[in-house]
C-alpha cells in the first residue's frame, strides 16, 4: 500500500508518456528471481515460478547493490547521494511482496543513517541528518502508514500546553528528527520515521487528557488573601514543576482564595494555606517604621487617609484588626497597627514620602534711592504802637519759623536757615521785620540684602530691626485730691526694620514658585506728629522664577513737588513790594525703590558648601580688612576674626585613631620618644584648603547670560572688600 502511494506520486510526473506504460507492465513481474552480482557476497532466493514474492538474503553486500535490487523489484527510480556508502546484511526466511520489500529497504536505510525522500520522478537517498530539511511528506493520519519512512506530522494538543510536552518528548526523538511546539495554535510538529511518530502520537494522546478541574473557595481568618497569593506565586516561580499546578486567585472583598486544578494538587495547596492562615505569636500586626528625612507627626494625617481608603474596600475589616497610626516624636518613628496587606501599602507610601527634600537659598535685594530738595523765602512783620496809642499788628507765617516765637528774646528759638531781623525798638511805634531764607538738599541710598535658606514647601522668615513701643492709650485718675493718682500709658511694641518671609515650592523643570512677603520700615525723623512716624515699604506676592534667575518683585518711582505760599491779601500782590508781605516754600521729593529676588536650589551638599563658603569668606575678608586698618586706642588683636573655614569644618579623628583608643588598647605600643597626644595628632586626617573645596565661580555666575543682569558676587561692596580668589 505504501509502495502504491509512492508509485502514484511518481506517475503524476510521467503521465501521458510511453515510459509510463512500460513501467506499469514491469511493475509486478511474474516469477521474478535474481541473485546478487558476483562481486557482492549476497544471494536472492527466488520462490516458485509465477509468483511476485521474493526472498532477500544478502551478506556484506554493498548498499548500492541493495538499492539496485529494490529498484528492479519495485520499479521505483532512485537518486543516490554520493555520501551513501556501506555494507548491508539482510537475512529473511519467507518471501515478501514489493510493498514489504520497500519497507525492509527503508529499515535498512534507517539503520545505516540514510533516508528515502519521495520526489516527483524519483526517490532521493540522502543522509538522514539532511532529510528533515528536504521536501518530505506531511501527513495527518498515520493509521495507513507503518514503516520507517521519514515524514512530518502536525499533532494538535487540546488540554495540555504544547510547549510543556517538548522537553518530555525530546529524548524520544533521534538526532535526525525534529520536534517543536507552536504556542499560538498549541500544536506540535514532528519530523521523524512514521513508526516513531506513531509511538509519539500514542504518548501525546495518553498525556493530553481533560482533567476534572473544580474550584474551591477557602475563606481566611487571620492572613491576607492578597499576601498569600503573592507568597504562593513566588513559590511557583521558584519551582519549575509548579508551573502546571493549581491556580490561586485572591478575592479581597471577602478575603478568600479561589483554587482551581487537579484534586491532588489542590489538596497540597490547601494544606499550605491552612498552615499559613494562623495568628502571629509575637508582635501581631504592629510595626515600627523609623523615618530618615520626613517628620513623623506630619505623615500621620496622610497615612490615616490612605488607610481609611483601604478600609473602605473591605479587606481590612475581614482580615481583622483596627488600623491605628501614631507618631513618636522623640525617635521620629511611626507606630502602625494594620493588617499585612494594608501595612504593605502604607510602607510603599512611606518610602516615597520619606525622601530628602531640596532646599532653596533666597537672596533679596532692596535698593532705595531718594532725593529731597527744599527752598524757602519770606518776610514777617511785627508792629507795637501801644506807647504812642497806635495799633498793634503782626504778620506771622507758619511755613517757616514764625516771628511770634521771638517775642521772648531771653530764650529765642533756633531757626533753620538764614534769618535776619531789623526794626525800631526804641520809638513810640516799635516794629520789627524777620527775613528767612533756606535752601536744603538731601539724598539717601539704602541697600539691604537679606538672605535666607529654607526647605522645599517650608515657610521661613528673617527679621532685622528694632522693637519700638507705640503709645495706644493713657489713663489718669485724680482721686480725691487735686494730684493725679496711678497714671499709666498703654503701649504696643512693633518690629521696625526689615522683615522677609518666603515659602518656596520647587516644581518640575527647576522652576520655583514662591510666596513672598517683604517689608522694610524705618522711623521718620519728622517730629511734627504727636507720636512716632514710621516709613513702611511692603510687598506681598506669589511669583514663579527659574533656578538661578533674578526677578523683580516690585518697585516704586515717586516724585512729589509741593509749592506753598502765604501772603497778606492785597499787599502780597503788589509787584516787587509784594515780596515784603509773603512767604513761599517749595519742596521736591523723588523716590526710587526696587525689590529683587534671586533664588537658588540646593540639591546636594556640594552646592550648600559653595554658598556657605562664599558668605563665610566674604565676612572674614571684611574682618581682615579692619585688622589691616588697625585700631587707634587698642591693639589690633582686639578686632574679632573668624577662623578659616577649613579649620571650622574639620572633622574630629575617627575613634579607632583617637588617643583614647590607642591608650586603652595598647598603652605600651607607642613609638619611642612619642607621647600619646603626638600620636593622636599624627593620625588626624589631612585638611583640605578652603580654596580647593570651593568652586571656581560663585553661585551668582551660574545665571544664564540671556537673563536679567546678574547680582554681583558680594552685594553692596566694592572691589576692595572682596576676599582674595
Amino acid at each position: 500500500m505504501q509502495l502504491t502511494r509512492i508509485t502514484k506520486k511518481i506517475l503524476e510526473g510521467t503521465r501521458g508518456s510511453l515510459a509510463s506504460i512500460l513501467f506499469l507492465i514491469c511493475l509486478f513481474p511474474v516469477g521474478m528471481a535474481f541473485s546478487a552480482p558476483p562481486a557482492a557476497p549476497a544471494t536472492a532466493e527466488t520462490p516458485n515460478s509465477g509468483t511476485q514474492n521474493i526472498t532477500l538474503n544478502f551478506t556484506e553486500a554493498d548498499i548500492r547493490t541493495i538499492i539496485e535490487a529494490v529498484s528492479k523489484h519495485t520499479g521505483l527510480n532512485f537518486i543516490v547521494d554520493p555520501r551513501v556508502k556501506g555494507k548491508v546484511t539482510i537475512i529473511s526466511q519467507k518471501p515478501m511482496n514489493a510493498d514489504q520489500v520497500y519497507q525492509v529497504f527503508q529499515s535498512v536505510l534507517k539503520i545505516h543513517g540514510f533516508a528515502a525522500i519521495p520526489g516527483k520522478d524519483a526517490i532521493k537517498i540522502v543522509p538522514d541528518v539532511n532529510a528533515k530539511q528536504d521536501a518530505i511528506d506531511t501527513i495527518t493520519d498515520l493509521s495507513d502508514l507503518d514503516s520507517d519512512e521519514l515524514v512530518t506530522q502536525i499533532i494538535e494538543v487540546k488540554h495540555v500546553n504544547a510547549s510543556q510536552l517538548v522537553p518530555i518528548l525530546r529524548p524520544l526523538v533521534p538526532q535526525r528528527g525534529h520536534l517543536a511546539a507552536v504556542p499560538l495554535s498549541n500544536v506540535i510538529i514532528i519530523s521523524d520515521s512514521a513508526n516513531n511518530i506513531q509511538r509519539l502520537a500514542q504518548i501525546i494522546k495518553r498525556i493530553d487528557t481533560a482533567t476534572g478541574d473544580e474550584i474551591e473557595i477557602i475563606p481566611l481568618q487571620h492572613a491576607s488573601a492578597t499576601e498569600l497569593v503573592r507568597i504562593l506565586g513566588q513559590l511557583g516561580s521558584a519551582d519549575p514543576k509548579a508551573a502546571t499546578g493549581p491556580k490561586v486567585v485572591a478575592d479581597d472583598r471577602t478575603n478568600s482564595l479561589l483554587i482551581s486544578g487537579e484534586k491532588s494538587a489542590r489538596l497540597n495547596v490547601k494544606a499550605l494555606i491552612l498552615h499559613l492562615d494562623t495568628p502571629l505569636e509575637f508582635g501581631g500586626n504592629t510595626h515600627v517604621v523609623y523615618l530618615r528625612n520626613a517628620v513623623a507627626k506630619d505623615l500621620v494625617p496622610v497615612l490615616t487617609g490612605v488607610s481609611q481608603t483601604a478600609a473602605k474596600k473591605g479587606a481590612a475589616a475581614v482580615a481583622g484588626g483596627e488600623i491605628v497610626i501614631q507618631a513618636d516624636e522623640n525617635t521620629n518613628a511611626l507606630v502602625i497597627t494594620a493588617p499585612p496587606d494594608v501595612f504593605r501599602s502604607l510602607k510603599g507610601v512611606i518610602t516615597q514620602l520619606d525622601v530628602r527634600r531640596a532646599q532653596v537659598f533666597v537672596e533679596a535685594v532692596i535698593a532705595e534711592v531718594s532725593q529731597n530738595a527744599t527752598r524757602e523765602l519770606g518776610v514777617q512783620w511785627a508792629i507795637d504802637g501801644t506807647r504812642g496809642g497806635n495799633a498793634v499788628g503782626l504778620i506771622n507765617f507758619d511755613l517757616g519759623t514764625p516771628i511770634s516765637a521771638f517775642a521772648n528774646l531771653e530764650s529765642p528759638p533756633l531757626p533753620v536757615g538764614f534769618n535776619i531781623g531789623f526794626g525800631d525798638f526804641i520809638g513810640t511805634t516799635r516794629f520789627a521785620a524777620l527775613i528767612s531764607a533756606l535752601a536744603g538738599d538731601a539724598q539717601s541710598n539704602i541697600l539691604a540684602t537679606p538672605t535666607l535658606v529654607t526647605l522645599d514647601n517650608e515657610e521661613a522668615s528673617i527679621v532685622v530691626g528694632q522693637n519700638v513701643p507705640f503709645v495706644t492709650g493713657s489713663y489718669t485718675s485724680t482721686g480725691s485730691g487735686s494730684n493725679p493718682t496711678n497714671p499709666f500709658n498703654t503701649i504696643q511694641r512693633e518690629d521696625v526694620g526689615l522683615t522677609l518671609k518666603i515659602k518656596p515650592q520647587i516644581n518640575e523643570g527647576d522652576s520655583i514658585r514662591m510666596d513672598v512677603s517683604q517689608e522694610v520700615s524705618t522711623i521718620s525723623p519728622n517730629s511734627a506728629a504727636s507720636d512716632i512716624i514710621t516709613n513702611k515699604r511692603a510687598v506681598k506676592t506669589n511669583v514663579l522664577v527659574d533656578d538661578g534667575q533674578i526677578i523683580v518683585l516690585g518697585g516704586l518711582i515717586q516724585e512729589d513737588l509741593v509749592e506753598a505760599e502765604q501772603k497778606v491779601p492785597g499787599l502780597g500782590d503788589i509787584p516787587l513790594l509784594g515780596w515784603l508781605f509773603r512767604y513761599q516754600k517749595t519742596t521736591k521729593i523723588k523716590t526710587n525703590l526696587m525689590i529683587f529676588l534671586h533664588p537658588t536650589i540646593i540639591k546636594d551638599s556640594k552646592t550648600m558648601l559653595s554658598l556657605t563658603g562664599e558668605k563665610y569668606n566674604y565676612l572674614r575678608a571684611k574682618q581682615l580688612k579692619m585688622r589691616e586698618e588697625g585700631l587707634r586706642l587698642m591693639s589690633d588683636d582686639s578686632i574679632p576674626l573668624m577662623e578659616e573655614m577649613k579649620d571650622a569644618m574639620a572633622l574630629p579623628p575617627p575613634y579607632e585613631q583617637s588617643m583614647q583608643r590607642m591608650e586603652l588598647s595598647s598603652p605600651n605600643s607607642l613609638p619611642p620618644g612619642k607621647e600619646p597626644a603626638d600620636t593622636a595628632l599624627d593620625s588626624l586626617p589631612p585638611v583640605v584648603p578652603a580654596s580647593d573645596a570651593m568652586p571656581d565661580k560663585p553661585f551668582d555666575a551660574q545665571a544664564p547670560s540671556d537673563g536679567p543682569a546678574d547680582l554681583p558676587p558680594f552685594i553692596g561692596d566694592d572691589n576692595a572688600g572682596r576676599p582674595p580668589q
